[in-house]
């Protein structure tokens, strides 16, 4: 596979000297506002933004963020951390079937990157088990930012976030089925029509359901050796480099998720980390204001994304599936 000039440098631009993605995310719009309470306002969630990337893009390849709360964030990089900006409005629409995706109103490929943008991130959630005719829209959608990507020639980074209609992505039902949606996702909008140059994907498994992982909580989805084919299956799935996000977990059990990737021996190529490194502090900016938040990020922040980053040593360039010299894929 080859990238354009454009492709390359974004690429480029948001991982570290290894040809590894080690981004951070803080693009969570509605959930956060949710969490904040009396300081979910506009300067609120710009102030949160800017302390969390302020401090921890000293530690991170890059950042995502959003073009809505998180343009004036976006300006308080760390030197050298690139930069990726959302497409997409937060959450959906739950009173249509489907979990359909919308586009921010105001926003394009090209708006987002005259903001600033190297990379352009999309949320999308898909299951196989959904009717064809939703599952033809999210198609059709997708395919368009590729293209219009392509036209601005800008990277493609496409989240999947997977579930079934009915259950609780987070209880056991689920678990068993989480394998083959992250696979059949990973290999449906890894075709060449869709335009995706990374894709960022769920740890294929649950590991509060697998048996002899440090996180699990008691009722069986797999064993380990079964937990470990999965991630290997999934991997199989695409020739495209893909990255894995955090999903909400505590820092230990993404932690554990990345040393069970290392261990199956899966070439990943990075991470876009979010809750897994800041969640926890939400409280303290809530209750005490932006001083005190800050402090918690240089001390536990600071800790969080750096166990990130020793787990990311097992991690595999990016460069090499895109058939890119290492002097040329060096920034």
């Amino acid at each position: 596979m080859k990238l354009t000039p454009g492709k390359l440098a974004g690429i480029k631009a948001v991982s570290n000297d290894r040809g590894v993605i080690a981004a951070a995310a803080m693009d969570q719009r509605g959930s956060l506002k949710k969490a904040l309470g009396t300081y979910a306002t506009d300067a609120g969630l710009e102030e949160f933004k800017i302390h969390v990337t302020e401090v921890l893009t000293k530690h991170a390849s890059a950042i995502l963020l959003d073009p809505e709360w998180g343009l004036p964030a976006s300006k308080r990089r760390a030197k050298g951390s690139g930069l990726l900006l959302a497409y997409e409005k937060t959450g959906y629409d739950k009173t249509l079937p489907g979990r359909l995706p919308d586009l921010l109103d105001v926003w394009s490929v090209k708006r987002l990157k005259e903001a600033g943008a190297d990379c352009v991130k999309i949320l999308l959630y898909y299951t196989p088990y959904d009717d064809q005719k939703i599952n033809d829209h999210k198609h059709a959608w997708t395919e368009r930012i590729g293209d219009e990507c392509k036209a601005n020639d800008i990277p493609f980074f496409l989240e999947l976030v997977g579930y079934k209609e009915g259950l609780d992505e987070k209880g056991a039902e689920y678990a068993k089925l989480k394998p083959e949606v992250v696979a059949k996702s990973m290999a449906e909008f890894s075709k060449d029509r869709y335009g995706v140059d990374v894709l960022k994907v769920e740890v294929p498994v649950n590991l509060q359901f697998v048996e002899g992982a440090r996180s699990f909580k008691g009722a069986k989805a797999y064993t380990k050796k079964e937990a470990l084919d999965h991630y290997r299956a999934a991997a199989g799935a695409t020739g495209k480099p893909f990255i894995y996000l955090s999903a909400g977990v505590s820092n230990s059990e993404f932690i554990e998720d990345l040393e069970f990737a290392a261990e199956s021996g899966v070439k990943f190529n990075g991470v876009l980390c979010g809750r897994a490194t800041w969640k926890d502090g939400i409280p303290i900016f809530a209750e005490k204001g932006g001083a005190a938040f800050r402090a918690w990020l240089e001390d536990e922040g600071v800790r969080n994304i750096g166990n990130v980053n020793n787990a990311l040593k097992a991690a595999t360039p990016w460069y090499s599936i895109y058939e890119v010299p290492e002097a040329v894929a060096a920034r």
